[in-house]
């Protein structure tokens, strides 16, 4: 059985990781012009710095939880029939142990050179503007997806959320897109198609079935049925 889990903010909220967006359409208190958009950093590259320091600094104080870790193992289970699709720029999956993780927002531990396209592995600050390590300019920017700008490996996931049997998507809002069209993406090529949030999302009528509760009690449980010890 092919699956692809899609995963949203919602699923590192329990791990106490604060989405960016508040209710009010701040992000922590920024416009999100002023620190998510690729104008933004051109006007004031100093603020969109301080902004992502930040938010990579405070991944060291959180970790994976119950449903990073169940994905985990049912990638251990299903192998390359497996496949995360994330929309967050955390580092959870990977430290719950999944390896077959698609970040299509980008990552905040890894930055992304302007003059050569490198997208080095990145925990310190980039505020002072630091060498790229592949081309050795100073030219480094977070490597995460602003709005305007083209997710990663559309091509990867439109190929396999056309070819699953199992769509999940987990903790997300279905208001951004293109990652709120793959349920109808999905359901049109035959694919059974679950959610599993806090409450229902803006696009939970497209859903097979919606079951709602904290990700780390749903996602464990899934995986139990999925692959049973």
């Amino acid at each position: 059985m092919r699956v692809v889990v899609l995963t949203g903010a919602g699923i590192s909220a329990e791990s106490g990781v604060r989405t960016f967006r508040d209710a009010g359409g701040l992000w922590e208190g920024h416009d999100v012009e002023d620190v998510a958009t690729p104008e933004g950093f051109t006007r004031d590259p100093e603020l969109v710095h301080r902004f992502y320091d930040a938010r990579r600094r405070a991944l060291t104080l959180v970790g994976p939880n119950p449903a990073h870790r169940a994905l985990a193992a049912l990638e251990e289970a299903l192998g390359e029939e497996l496949l995360v699709v994330t929309q967050n720029v955390d580092d959870l999956h990977e430290r719950a142990g999944s390896r077959r993780v698609v970040h299509m927002h980008g990552e905040l531990r890894r930055a992304r050179c302007e003059a050569c396209g490198a997208r080095p592995a990145w925990d310190a600050d980039l505020l002072d503007a630091p060498p790229c390590p592949a081309c050795g300019r100073a030219r480094l920017r977070p490597d995460v997806v602003w709005f305007g700008e083209v997710p990663y490996e559309l091509d990867r996931i439109h190929a396999a959320v056309t070819g699953c049997d199992l769509f999940v998507a987990v903790g997300t809002s279905g208001a951004v897109y293109p990652a709120a069209g793959y349920v109808a993406l999905a359901a049109s090529s035959g694919a059974r198609t679950l959610e599993l949030n806090l409450e229902p999302s803006e696009v939970s009528r497209y859903f097979d079935e919606v079951r709602t509760g904290p990700a780390a009690r749903l996602v464990p449980q899934l995986v139990a049925e999925l692959a049973p010890a």
